[in-house]
Protein backbone atom coordinates (compact mmCIF):
# COMPACT_ATOMS: atom_id res chain seq x y z
CA UNK A 1 0.00 0.00 0.00
CA UNK A 2 1.32 3.26 -1.00
CA UNK A 3 1.81 5.33 2.58
CA UNK A 4 0.77 8.97 1.31
CA UNK A 5 -2.68 7.42 0.25
CA UNK A 6 -2.31 5.29 3.54
CA UNK A 7 -2.12 8.87 5.07
CA UNK A 8 -4.68 10.53 3.73
CA UNK A 9 -7.32 8.00 4.32
CA UNK A 10 -9.65 9.76 6.72
CA UNK A 11 -10.48 7.86 9.89
CA UNK A 12 -7.18 5.53 9.66
CA UNK A 13 -4.39 4.77 11.77
CA UNK A 14 -1.12 4.33 10.34
CA UNK A 15 0.98 1.17 10.35
CA UNK A 16 4.14 2.36 11.18
CA UNK A 17 5.22 0.66 14.38
CA UNK A 18 7.51 -2.55 13.95
CA UNK A 19 9.14 -5.23 16.31
CA UNK A 20 11.47 -2.65 18.01
CA UNK A 21 8.16 -0.98 19.35
CA UNK A 22 6.55 -4.52 19.98
CA UNK A 23 9.83 -5.39 22.04
CA UNK A 24 9.00 -2.00 24.04
CA UNK A 25 5.44 -2.25 24.12
CA UNK A 26 6.06 -5.34 25.86
CA UNK A 27 8.80 -4.84 28.17
CA UNK A 28 7.73 -1.51 29.32
CA UNK A 29 4.11 -2.75 29.90
CA UNK A 30 5.34 -5.06 32.02
CA UNK A 31 8.00 -3.80 34.03
CA UNK A 32 7.57 -1.84 36.65
CA UNK A 33 8.02 -0.86 40.43
CA UNK A 34 6.09 -4.89 40.96
CA UNK A 35 9.29 -5.80 40.76
CA UNK A 36 10.83 -3.94 43.12
CA UNK A 37 7.87 -4.65 45.73
CA UNK A 38 7.03 -7.74 45.34
CA UNK A 39 9.82 -10.38 45.51
CA UNK A 40 9.52 -9.82 49.33
CA UNK A 41 6.12 -10.75 49.48
CA UNK A 42 6.89 -14.30 47.80
CA UNK A 43 9.28 -14.89 49.98
CA UNK A 44 7.45 -14.31 52.87
CA UNK A 45 4.99 -16.53 51.23
CA UNK A 46 7.11 -19.81 50.36
CA UNK A 47 10.75 -18.76 52.51
CA UNK A 48 12.97 -21.11 50.36
CA UNK A 49 14.98 -19.66 47.51
CA UNK A 50 14.30 -22.68 45.42
CA UNK A 51 10.33 -22.29 45.53
CA UNK A 52 11.10 -18.65 44.85
CA UNK A 53 12.58 -18.84 41.77
CA UNK A 54 10.24 -22.06 40.53
CA UNK A 55 6.68 -19.90 40.96
CA UNK A 56 8.76 -16.92 39.23
CA UNK A 57 9.56 -19.34 36.65
CA UNK A 58 5.61 -20.91 36.29
CA UNK A 59 4.37 -17.40 36.59
CA UNK A 60 6.04 -16.37 32.96
CA UNK A 61 4.76 -19.78 31.88
CA UNK A 62 1.37 -19.01 32.79
CA UNK A 63 1.66 -15.45 31.17
CA UNK A 64 3.19 -17.15 28.05
CA UNK A 65 0.13 -20.37 28.10
CA UNK A 66 -2.20 -17.06 28.63
CA UNK A 67 -1.02 -15.08 25.52
CA UNK A 68 -1.73 -17.51 23.14
CA UNK A 69 -5.21 -17.43 22.46
CA UNK A 70 -4.49 -13.19 22.84
CA UNK A 71 -2.21 -13.88 20.26
CA UNK A 72 -4.39 -15.59 17.93
CA UNK A 73 -6.75 -13.18 17.91
CA UNK A 74 -4.60 -10.13 17.75
CA UNK A 75 -3.09 -11.64 14.05
CA UNK A 76 -6.68 -12.97 12.90
CA UNK A 77 -8.35 -9.02 13.92
CA UNK A 78 -5.48 -6.64 14.19
CA UNK A 79 -7.81 -3.74 15.56
CA UNK A 80 -6.91 -0.85 17.34
CA UNK A 81 -9.98 -2.19 19.69
CA UNK A 82 -8.04 -5.01 20.69
CA UNK A 83 -10.41 -7.38 23.51
CA UNK A 84 -13.21 -4.67 22.68
CA UNK A 85 -13.22 -6.37 18.92
CA UNK A 86 -12.12 -9.72 20.11
CA UNK A 87 -15.12 -10.05 22.14
CA UNK A 88 -17.49 -8.11 19.43
CA UNK A 89 -16.78 -10.60 16.50
CA UNK A 90 -16.87 -13.67 19.12
CA UNK A 91 -19.97 -12.60 21.34
CA UNK A 92 -21.44 -9.90 19.88
CA UNK A 93 -22.31 -6.43 20.05
CA UNK A 94 -23.24 -6.24 23.75
CA UNK A 95 -20.17 -8.81 24.96
CA UNK A 96 -18.05 -6.71 22.85
CA UNK A 97 -19.18 -2.76 24.33
CA UNK A 98 -18.83 -3.77 27.75
CA UNK A 99 -15.61 -5.29 27.14
CA UNK A 100 -14.14 -1.79 25.49
CA UNK A 101 -15.35 0.41 28.25
CA UNK A 102 -14.13 -1.64 30.88
CA UNK A 103 -11.16 -1.37 29.45
CA UNK A 104 -11.21 2.18 28.65
CA UNK A 105 -11.92 2.54 32.08
CA UNK A 106 -8.86 0.46 33.27
CA UNK A 107 -6.71 2.45 30.92
CA UNK A 108 -7.90 5.86 31.78
CA UNK A 109 -8.02 5.10 35.72
CA UNK A 110 -4.48 3.81 35.56
CA UNK A 111 -3.22 6.62 33.66
CA UNK A 112 -3.89 8.88 36.98
CA UNK A 113 -2.69 6.22 39.09
CA UNK A 114 0.61 5.72 37.69
CA UNK A 115 1.47 9.42 36.88
CA UNK A 116 0.53 9.69 40.62
CA UNK A 117 3.55 7.39 41.66
CA UNK A 118 5.32 9.19 39.52
CA UNK A 119 4.97 12.26 40.99
CA UNK A 120 5.34 10.31 44.70
CA UNK A 121 9.08 9.23 43.55
CA UNK A 122 9.99 13.03 41.91
CA UNK A 123 9.26 13.94 45.62
CA UNK A 124 11.46 11.45 47.10
CA UNK A 125 14.18 12.54 44.83
CA UNK A 126 13.60 16.05 45.83
CA UNK A 127 12.40 17.29 43.28
CA UNK A 128 9.24 20.45 42.76
CA UNK A 129 8.45 19.28 46.62
CA UNK A 130 6.59 22.79 46.83
CA UNK A 131 4.58 21.08 44.48
CA UNK A 132 1.33 18.50 45.52
CA UNK A 133 1.62 15.25 44.05
CA UNK A 134 -1.99 15.23 42.58
CA UNK A 135 -0.41 18.46 40.53
CA UNK A 136 2.68 16.66 39.65
CA UNK A 137 0.32 13.90 38.19
CA UNK A 138 -1.15 16.26 35.90
CA UNK A 139 1.85 17.72 35.08
CA UNK A 140 3.46 14.05 33.96
CA UNK A 141 -0.13 14.03 32.21
CA UNK A 142 0.31 17.13 30.27
CA UNK A 143 4.01 16.23 29.28
CA UNK A 144 3.15 12.84 27.50
CA UNK A 145 0.00 14.07 26.40
CA UNK A 146 2.23 16.58 24.46
CA UNK A 147 4.34 13.16 23.38
CA UNK A 148 1.94 11.57 21.94
CA UNK A 149 0.11 14.26 20.30
CA UNK A 150 3.08 14.63 17.81
CA UNK A 151 2.94 11.35 15.71
CA UNK A 152 2.99 7.42 16.00
CA UNK A 153 6.82 7.17 14.92
CA UNK A 154 7.75 9.67 17.71
CA UNK A 155 5.49 7.87 20.35
CA UNK A 156 6.81 4.82 19.72
CA UNK A 157 10.77 5.97 19.52
CA UNK A 158 9.85 7.54 22.91
CA UNK A 159 8.56 4.15 24.09
CA UNK A 160 11.57 2.29 22.65
CA UNK A 161 13.69 4.58 24.18
CA UNK A 162 11.99 4.15 27.78
CA UNK A 163 11.77 0.26 27.72
CA UNK A 164 15.90 0.47 26.90
CA UNK A 165 16.75 2.33 29.72
CA UNK A 166 14.57 -0.11 31.83
CA UNK A 167 15.92 -3.21 30.48
CA UNK A 168 19.53 -1.94 30.89
CA UNK A 169 19.60 -0.34 34.38
CA UNK A 170 17.45 -4.18 35.58
CA UNK A 171 20.58 -5.58 34.03
CA UNK A 172 22.75 -3.00 35.62
CA UNK A 173 21.27 -3.92 39.29
CA UNK A 174 21.62 -7.50 38.62
CA UNK A 175 25.60 -7.28 37.71
CA UNK A 176 26.18 -4.36 40.67
CA UNK A 177 24.08 -7.00 43.14
CA UNK A 178 25.80 -9.96 41.83
CA UNK A 179 29.37 -8.37 42.26
CA UNK A 180 28.86 -8.16 46.48
CA UNK A 181 30.42 -10.88 48.00
CA UNK A 182 27.66 -12.30 49.78
CA UNK A 183 24.43 -11.85 51.56
CA UNK A 184 24.01 -9.57 54.60
CA UNK A 185 23.73 -9.92 58.39
CA UNK A 186 20.73 -10.31 59.07
CA UNK A 187 17.29 -12.46 60.59
CA UNK A 188 17.76 -16.02 60.74
CA UNK A 189 16.46 -18.16 57.66
CA UNK A 190 12.36 -18.24 58.10
CA UNK A 191 11.51 -21.81 59.61
CA UNK A 192 10.13 -23.88 56.75
CA UNK A 193 7.60 -26.85 57.05
CA UNK A 194 4.68 -27.21 54.48
CA UNK A 195 3.72 -24.70 52.63
CA UNK A 196 0.01 -23.92 52.87
CA UNK A 197 -2.14 -23.79 49.54
CA UNK A 198 -3.12 -20.50 50.41
CA UNK A 199 0.78 -19.41 50.90
CA UNK A 200 1.02 -20.66 47.26
CA UNK A 201 -1.99 -19.06 46.10
CA UNK A 202 -0.61 -15.24 47.49
CA UNK A 203 2.69 -15.57 46.24
CA UNK A 204 1.19 -16.68 42.53
CA UNK A 205 -1.73 -13.57 42.56
CA UNK A 206 1.45 -11.23 43.58
CA UNK A 207 3.80 -12.69 40.71
CA UNK A 208 0.89 -13.23 37.69
CA UNK A 209 0.16 -9.54 38.45
CA UNK A 210 4.00 -8.46 38.61
CA UNK A 211 4.16 -10.08 34.77
CA UNK A 212 0.36 -8.23 34.03
CA UNK A 213 0.59 -5.53 31.28
CA UNK A 214 2.05 -7.82 28.64
CA UNK A 215 -1.91 -8.18 26.77
CA UNK A 216 -1.78 -4.07 26.21
CA UNK A 217 0.22 -4.64 22.91
CA UNK A 218 -3.56 -5.45 21.13
CA UNK A 219 -4.17 -2.10 21.18
CA UNK A 220 -1.65 -1.82 19.10
CA UNK A 221 -2.05 -4.25 16.33
CA UNK A 222 -3.72 -1.81 13.80
CA UNK A 223 -0.84 0.32 13.93
CA UNK A 224 1.86 -2.50 13.63
CA UNK A 225 3.42 -3.06 10.09
CA UNK A 226 2.97 -6.92 9.22
CA UNK A 227 0.74 -7.78 12.02
CA UNK A 228 0.62 -11.75 11.87
CA UNK A 229 4.43 -11.88 12.43
CA UNK A 230 5.59 -9.16 14.08
CA UNK A 231 2.79 -9.62 17.07
CA UNK A 232 3.94 -13.10 17.35
CA UNK A 233 7.62 -12.69 17.67
CA UNK A 234 7.13 -9.42 20.00
CA UNK A 235 4.42 -11.23 22.24
CA UNK A 236 6.83 -13.99 23.21
CA UNK A 237 10.09 -12.57 23.01
CA UNK A 238 9.10 -9.73 25.47
CA UNK A 239 7.47 -12.64 28.10
CA UNK A 240 10.45 -14.53 27.14
CA UNK A 241 12.74 -11.38 28.12
CA UNK A 242 10.91 -10.18 31.26
CA UNK A 243 10.68 -13.68 32.80
CA UNK A 244 14.59 -13.97 32.41
CA UNK A 245 14.96 -10.37 33.89
CA UNK A 246 12.54 -11.36 37.09
CA UNK A 247 14.43 -14.73 37.44
CA UNK A 248 17.65 -12.63 37.65
CA UNK A 249 16.68 -9.93 39.29
CA UNK A 250 14.77 -12.66 42.47
CA UNK A 251 18.51 -14.41 42.31
CA UNK A 252 20.52 -11.49 42.71
CA UNK A 253 18.32 -10.08 45.78
CA UNK A 254 18.60 -13.66 47.21
CA UNK A 255 22.63 -12.96 46.74
CA UNK A 256 22.29 -10.43 48.62
CA UNK A 257 19.55 -10.92 51.03
CA UNK A 258 18.21 -13.88 53.00
CA UNK A 259 14.38 -15.08 52.44
CA UNK A 260 13.94 -13.68 56.09
CA UNK A 261 15.06 -10.38 55.27
CA UNK A 262 12.94 -9.94 51.91
CA UNK A 263 10.20 -10.81 53.70
CA UNK A 264 10.65 -7.76 55.95
CA UNK A 265 11.15 -5.46 53.37
CA UNK A 266 8.17 -3.56 51.31
CA UNK A 267 11.15 -3.20 48.97
CA UNK A 268 13.72 -5.28 49.01
CA UNK A 269 15.28 -4.42 45.26
CA UNK A 270 16.22 -0.98 47.36
CA UNK A 271 17.39 -2.45 50.81
CA UNK A 272 19.75 -5.31 48.43
CA UNK A 273 20.73 -1.74 46.83
CA UNK A 274 21.53 -0.57 49.73
CA UNK A 275 23.44 -3.27 51.15
CA UNK A 276 26.13 -2.67 48.25
CA UNK A 277 25.55 1.48 47.27
CA UNK A 278 25.24 2.44 50.49
CA UNK A 279 22.62 5.50 50.69
CA UNK A 280 22.85 5.46 47.02
CA UNK A 281 21.15 2.44 46.56
CA UNK A 282 17.85 3.98 47.27
CA UNK A 283 18.31 6.64 45.15
CA UNK A 284 19.19 4.73 42.25
CA UNK A 285 15.78 2.25 42.50
CA UNK A 286 14.19 5.51 43.18
CA UNK A 287 15.00 6.86 39.76
CA UNK A 288 14.39 3.89 38.27
CA UNK A 289 10.86 4.02 39.72
CA UNK A 290 10.40 7.14 38.19
CA UNK A 291 11.69 6.31 34.20
CA UNK A 292 9.90 2.50 35.07
CA UNK A 293 6.09 4.15 35.72
CA UNK A 294 6.73 6.68 33.55
CA UNK A 295 7.32 4.47 30.80
CA UNK A 296 4.01 2.76 31.63
CA UNK A 297 2.27 5.96 31.95
CA UNK A 298 3.07 6.26 28.40
CA UNK A 299 1.96 2.96 27.09
CA UNK A 300 -1.35 3.58 28.99
CA UNK A 301 -2.21 7.01 27.61
CA UNK A 302 -1.32 5.32 24.04
CA UNK A 303 -3.32 2.00 24.43
CA UNK A 304 -6.41 4.42 25.94
CA UNK A 305 -6.23 7.15 23.11
CA UNK A 306 -6.44 3.53 21.11
CA UNK A 307 -9.60 2.14 22.65
CA UNK A 308 -11.21 5.11 23.20
CA UNK A 309 -10.70 6.06 18.87
CA UNK A 310 -12.01 2.30 18.57
CA UNK A 311 -15.25 2.37 20.98
CA UNK A 312 -16.02 5.48 19.01
CA UNK A 313 -15.52 3.70 15.26
CA UNK A 314 -18.26 0.85 16.92
CA UNK A 315 -20.68 3.66 17.64
CA UNK A 316 -20.40 3.67 21.71
CA UNK A 317 -18.78 6.86 21.46
CA UNK A 318 -19.09 10.02 19.80
CA UNK A 319 -18.03 10.15 16.18
CA UNK A 320 -15.18 12.92 17.00
CA UNK A 321 -13.12 10.41 18.79
CA UNK A 322 -12.67 8.64 15.38
CA UNK A 323 -10.48 11.47 13.76
CA UNK A 324 -6.82 10.80 12.91
CA UNK A 325 -4.31 12.97 12.66
CA UNK A 326 -2.14 12.88 9.59
CA UNK A 327 0.97 11.36 11.70
CA UNK A 328 -1.44 8.68 13.05
CA UNK A 329 -2.48 10.34 15.94
CA UNK A 330 -6.20 9.72 17.41
CA UNK A 331 -5.93 13.09 18.69
CA UNK A 332 -9.50 13.46 19.84
CA UNK A 333 -9.89 10.01 21.76
CA UNK A 334 -6.30 11.07 22.97
CA UNK A 335 -7.03 14.37 24.50
CA UNK A 336 -10.81 13.19 25.91
CA UNK A 337 -8.84 9.84 27.13
CA UNK A 338 -6.23 12.64 28.87
CA UNK A 339 -8.49 15.12 30.10
CA UNK A 340 -10.45 12.45 32.37
CA UNK A 341 -7.31 11.00 33.78
CA UNK A 342 -6.54 14.27 34.30
CA UNK A 343 -9.34 15.20 36.52
CA UNK A 344 -9.25 12.02 38.52
CA UNK A 345 -5.53 12.71 39.45
CA UNK A 346 -6.53 16.28 40.02
CA UNK A 347 -8.90 15.78 42.50
CA UNK A 348 -7.40 11.93 44.24
CA UNK A 349 -10.91 10.79 42.92
CA UNK A 350 -9.44 7.74 40.82
CA UNK A 351 -8.44 6.37 43.97
CA UNK A 352 -12.07 5.29 44.81
CA UNK A 353 -11.62 3.62 41.11
CA UNK A 354 -8.41 2.39 40.53
CA UNK A 355 -9.82 -0.51 43.44
CA UNK A 356 -12.41 -1.71 41.21
CA UNK A 357 -9.95 -2.09 38.25
CA UNK A 358 -7.87 -5.31 39.27
CA UNK A 359 -11.50 -7.10 38.64
CA UNK A 360 -12.12 -4.97 35.89
CA UNK A 361 -8.87 -6.01 34.20
CA UNK A 362 -8.96 -9.51 34.92
CA UNK A 363 -12.68 -9.86 33.75
CA UNK A 364 -11.03 -8.17 30.06
CA UNK A 365 -8.65 -11.02 30.30
CA UNK A 366 -11.44 -13.86 31.40
CA UNK A 367 -13.94 -12.61 28.37
CA UNK A 368 -11.10 -12.44 25.57
CA UNK A 369 -9.81 -15.99 26.07
CA UNK A 370 -13.05 -17.15 26.16
CA UNK A 371 -13.83 -15.19 22.92
CA UNK A 372 -10.87 -16.87 21.20
CA UNK A 373 -13.09 -20.59 21.76
CA UNK A 374 -16.29 -18.30 20.76
CA UNK A 375 -14.58 -17.48 17.38
CA UNK A 376 -13.82 -20.46 16.46
CA UNK A 377 -17.20 -21.67 16.22
CA UNK A 378 -18.62 -18.55 15.05
CA UNK A 379 -16.24 -18.08 12.29
CA UNK A 380 -14.32 -21.06 11.69
CA UNK A 381 -13.31 -19.90 8.63
CA UNK A 382 -11.69 -16.65 9.49
CA UNK A 383 -8.00 -16.63 8.40
CA UNK A 384 -5.45 -17.41 11.63
CA UNK A 385 -1.90 -16.38 10.71
CA UNK A 386 -1.16 -17.97 14.11
CA UNK A 387 -3.12 -20.24 15.76
CA UNK A 388 -2.60 -21.77 19.48
CA UNK A 389 -1.08 -24.94 19.78
CA UNK A 390 -3.10 -27.81 21.65
CA UNK A 391 -6.66 -25.97 20.92
CA UNK A 392 -8.42 -25.27 23.21
CA UNK A 393 -6.40 -26.04 25.89
CA UNK A 394 -4.16 -22.50 26.43
CA UNK A 395 -7.80 -21.06 26.15
CA UNK A 396 -8.93 -23.08 29.07
CA UNK A 397 -5.92 -22.67 31.31
CA UNK A 398 -6.14 -19.14 30.30
CA UNK A 399 -9.92 -19.38 31.57
CA UNK A 400 -9.33 -21.32 35.22
CA UNK A 401 -6.53 -19.05 35.96
CA UNK A 402 -7.80 -15.94 35.58
CA UNK A 403 -11.79 -17.60 36.90
CA UNK A 404 -9.72 -18.54 40.13
CA UNK A 405 -8.08 -15.13 40.29
CA UNK A 406 -10.95 -12.90 40.02
CA UNK A 407 -13.14 -15.08 42.80
CA UNK A 408 -9.85 -14.28 45.16
CA UNK A 409 -10.11 -10.38 44.17
CA UNK A 410 -14.11 -11.09 45.11
CA UNK A 411 -13.03 -12.71 48.37
CA UNK A 412 -10.17 -10.70 49.53
CA UNK A 413 -12.21 -7.15 48.59
CA UNK A 414 -16.05 -8.02 48.04
CA UNK A 415 -16.94 -4.21 48.03
CA UNK A 416 -14.65 -3.08 45.06
CA UNK A 417 -14.83 -5.78 43.11
CA UNK A 418 -18.24 -5.93 42.79
CA UNK A 419 -19.00 -2.59 42.30
CA UNK A 420 -16.18 -2.80 39.07
CA UNK A 421 -18.48 -6.02 38.34
CA UNK A 422 -21.49 -3.47 38.61
CA UNK A 423 -20.05 -0.66 36.01
CA UNK A 424 -19.93 -3.49 33.65
CA UNK A 425 -23.85 -4.14 34.03
CA UNK A 426 -24.13 -0.26 33.68
CA UNK A 427 -22.45 -0.73 30.38
CA UNK A 428 -24.50 -3.31 29.07
CA UNK A 429 -28.07 -1.91 30.28
CA UNK A 430 -26.63 1.26 28.86
CA UNK A 431 -25.53 -0.26 25.45
CA UNK A 432 -29.39 -1.91 25.51
CA UNK A 433 -30.48 1.33 25.35
CA UNK A 434 -28.91 2.99 22.85
CA UNK A 435 -29.50 0.13 20.90
CA UNK A 436 -32.81 0.13 21.34
CA UNK A 437 -32.94 4.03 20.43
CA UNK A 438 -30.99 3.50 16.84
CA UNK A 439 -34.09 0.80 16.49
CA UNK A 440 -36.50 3.38 17.30
CA UNK A 441 -34.92 5.88 15.30
CA UNK A 442 -34.58 3.64 12.23
CA UNK A 443 -38.57 2.43 12.37
CA UNK A 444 -39.39 6.32 12.80
CA UNK A 445 -37.83 6.73 9.64
CA UNK A 446 -38.79 4.15 7.65
CA UNK A 447 -42.37 4.79 8.37
CA UNK A 448 -42.20 8.13 7.96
Amino acid sequence: MDRSLERRAPGQLLRVLGVAFGLAAMVGGMVGQGILRTPGIVAGAVYTPETVMLLWFLGGLITAVSALAYTEMACAIPCAGGPYDFVRRGFGELAGSVTGWAAWLVMVTAQSMLATVVGEFLHRLGVLEGWSTNALAVGVLAIFWVVNWTNTRLCGASQILFSAIKGAALIALVILLFSHSGPAAGPAPIEGGVIGIASLALAMRVIISTYAGWQDIAFYCEEIERPERTVVKSMFSGILAVAALYLLVNLAILHILTPAQMAKSDLPAADAASVVMGVNGEFAITLFGVLSVAAITNLKMMASARIGFALARGGMLPSALTQVAEGGTPRVALTVSVLIAAAFAATGTYMTIIATNTALSVFVVLIANAAAIGLRRREPGLQRPFRMPFYPLPALIALAINGALLGAFIFEDPVNSLAGLAVLVVVGLTYLGIDRARSGSIGLSSTG
